[in-house]
């Protein structure tokens, strides 16, 4: 078996050489077994281990993890988590909050001690039940591709050997692993399809779990030419918001022409319009993808997602998918000299001040050259309010600062997004929109700061 798992990781390159590797390590038979072949192969690894609050027996099982780590020469690290408690207060199953739970362990693991990776010791025998689990459901094509092999920095070494190797591998070995009793357990839906579906599969086929691994990488290769097809109608069909600042709101919105996606086939078409609800962190279930196919060719209508926080919005032209989560209203302090950056909305702030012997204003770029002696007190940025206006550069009298976030035809996503940068007298600069009167220096030699609007 090691060869095997040596050429496959070789062939594979889901561990390069020289990562640190966080392994997901229960003491079963399947991580015990990746652990210990992850350590003759010479990858960079730590055990992290998991207690789930739910078996007496569970604190002698860490220890028994933690000696056998000692005895192998692999760091060892623990946590705790309270998964009865989580699946009740989540009002989901047991089985998906212990998953959560583990996942969200490995990711604090995997930052807290600056690794590359996180390994979990799935098997073929894993995911065959996954394919088989989601059949059952109803899934589509992208369901029945099981488990992947890499998600993120997630990777899963085992998944070309079944669980019978893993085991024989132990004890062959001379491993000590230990049983979750959870694993016999029939009234989990994965344990019944184990203990009594894939037993009867595998009289009609021997090799069945082989079969459906094929079944599901034939499918898995399918569905990614179908991905990328719909993708690709997506990007023909897009249209571009809020000009030069797109990149604003380039993670809450998208529109996209109907025309070009109603020309699609139904079941490309389908297929873009989750992947555009997918980029934006929702997803549409059949149900709500037939109710989407049928009422887009209506001149105006909307539909949520599951969840609510998502919403597609139609008239006779567009399609306009959004984010309904609201943005909070935000008041800090310029940077100067220096970035002032919101990893929320994607953009970044530079303010430096210097010299220059002359000052070109432009009314609605991404930079702004402040005359020094304009400015009263300190610089700072604030979400724009209902009520602001601004004196606009080479303008007689105010505007409303949302007549011209409307006439800049702008999103209402982008106008809750945008800075209005002020100062002690009110409103300087809102960038891309509109740069104030005061700023005005008559193009003498002046001492300036310097602003810079752009993505990060």
């Amino acid at each position: 078996m090691l060869d095997r798992f040596l050429n496959h990781l070789e062939e594979s390159q889901l561990i390069p050489p020289g990562v640190k590797v966080v392994v997901g390590y229960s003491g079963g038979a399947d991580s015990t077994c990746l652990l210990h072949l992850l350590q003759r192969v010479g990858v960079d690894v730590i055990a992290a281990h998991l207690h789930h609050g739910q078996r007496s027996e569970a604190d002698k099982e860490l220890n028994l993890c933690e000696a056998f780590c000692q005895d192998l020469g692999v760091p060892f690290v623990s946590g705790k988590a309270d998964v009865p408690r989580m699946a009740k207060d989540l009002r989901i199953g047991i089985e998906e909050a212990g998953r959560m739970a583990r996942y969200n362990f490995m990711e604090q693991a995997l930052r807290s001690l600056q690794c590359d990776l996180i390994a979990t010791a799935h098997t073929r025998s894993d995911h065959v039940e996954s394919v088989l689990l989601n059949l059952t459901r109803g899934s589509g094509a992208h369901g029945l591709t099981g488990i992947p092999s890499r998600r993120g920095p997630i990777v899963r070494p085992l998944l070309q050997f079944s669980r019978a190797e893993t085991q024989s591998y132990c004890e062959e070995h001379g491993l000590r692993f230990h049983n979750d009793p959870g694993n016999d357990d029939v009234n989990f839906a994965r344990v019944r399809i184990r203990k009594r579906v894939v037993p009867e599969l595998t009289i009609l086929n021997p090799t069945v779990e082989s079969a459906i691994s094929r079944c599901a990488a034939i499918l898995d290769e399918e569905d990614r030419f179908l991905n990328g097809a719909a993708a690709a109608a997506l990007e023909q069909s897009e249209i571009s918001l809020n000009g030069d600042l797109a990149f604003v709101t380039k993670d809450v919105e998208f529109a996209f022409r109907k025309d070009p996606l109603l020309g699609l086939p139904p079941v490309l078409f389908k297929r873009a319009v989750r992947l555009a609800f997918e980029a934006l962190g929702a997803r549409l279930d059949h149900d709500q993808t037939q109710l989407l196919t049928q009422q887009i060719v209506e001149d105006r209508g909307s539909l949520t997602a599951e969840g609510g926080e998502v919403v597609g919005e139609w008239d006779l032209e567009r399609l306009h998918i959004r984010v309904l989560r609201p943005t909070e209203p935000f008041r800090f302090g310029v940077t100067m000299p220096g970035e002032t950056e919101s990893e929320e909305f994607g953009w970044r702030i530079t303010a430096h001040e210097r010299e220059t012997s002359s000052i070109h204003q432009q009314r609605a770029a991404l930079n702004a050259m402040i005359p020094r002696d304009q400015v009263r007190g300190e610089l700072y940025f604030r979400s724009c309010q209902p009520g602001d206006t601004i004196q606009p550069l080479g303008f007689e009298g105010t505007r409303k600062i949302s007549d011209l976030l409307s006439e800049a035809k702008l999103t209402p996503a982008a106008r809750v997004r945008l800075p209005l940068i002020c100062d002690f007298l009110g409103p300087i600069w809102l960038p891309g929109v509109v740069l104030s009167n005061r700023m005005y220096s008559g193009g003498e030699s002046s001492r300036i700061i310097e602003l810079k609007f752009e993505p990060l």
